[in-house]
């Protein structure tokens, strides 16, 4: 390490935001994969349906990987850098993709008719709204999920943000939202979680982190946060990576 704190800090401050890739931390952060390996679980589901919904869908770059897709598959996504790169990645394949904010309990109803897809699925969802899930899905139809579970990275948030109360490490708990998709008419068939390790090896690989994932630092600027980040990197250059262990549950539920 022979770059200096501004060198890093001022590289992954510029460094681009779009779309949903993360190939900019390759050999400055590692995080380990959930052992049901999701796209691999998507992958082989979208070529059993005739016709599925991709929430959330970020920049495609998953649904783009699969070798096979349904006669109809729709994604939707909210936040406009994301719902270009994902039209580009996925109009070629004849995904249709819809800009919709579908992030959270406030926002409008699925611009679909009821029981219109055999699958929905999604990585990573802000929060699920069971309710419009359950009423797209066709009778039997099913969604198939990774989603991000509670505390997660809560190692480099509390380092920035200090100590969580006890309701923010709860959030996105799998129980939790087991009950609330049941409560909308949806049963259970598959339910794992896992926490896995994270590891940073330079600032600018949590400046650029930060940036990407607005939610866990809300806010997050350099200049914000200049003294926290070179405290930061004084404690990788003395202690090695900085870890942090990420939360995640594969659920699937039928309705």
């Amino acid at each position: 390490m022979d770059r200096t704190f501004d060198e890093l800090v001022g590289e992954a401050d510029a460094a681009p935001m779009s779309g949903w890739d993360f190939s900019w931390l390759e050999g400055r952060a590692t995080e380990e994969r959930p052992s049901w390996r999701f796209s691999r679980l998507l992958h082989d589901r979208l070529g059993t349906v005739d016709a599925a919904l991709d929430l959330q869908t970020g920049g495609g770059e998953v649904l783009a990987a699969a070798p096979a897709l349904p006669r109809l598959l729709v994604a939707t996504e909210g936040w406009p850098p994301n719902v270009a790169a994902a039209t580009r990645l996925l109009h070629p394949r004849g995904v249709a993709v819809v800009a919709h904010d579908d992030a959270g309990p406030g926002s409008p109803p699925l611009p679909f008719a009821d029981g219109a897809f055999d699958l929905v699925t999604s990585r990573h969802p802000v929060a699920p709204r069971w309710a419009e899930i359950a009423r797209v899905l066709r009778p039997g139809g099913t969604y198939l999920a990774q989603h991000v579970g509670p505390a997660s990275v809560f190692e480099l948030v509390e380092f920035f943000l200090g100590p969580q109360p006890e309701e923010v490490r709860r959030g996105r708990d799998p129980e939790d939202e087991v009950a609330a998709a049941r409560a909308a008419g949806l049963e259970l068939v598959d339910l794992r979680a896992e926490r896995l390790r994270i590891e940073f090896y330079d600032v600018g690989a949590v400046v650029w982190f930060l940036r990407k994932v607005v939610w866990m630092v809300p806010g997050f600027t350099v200049d914000a946060y200049r003294t926290e980040l070179r405290d930061l990197h004084e404690r990788i250059l003395a202690d090695g990576p900085f870890v942090a262990h990420s939360a995640r549950h594969l659920v699937e539920l039928r309705r």
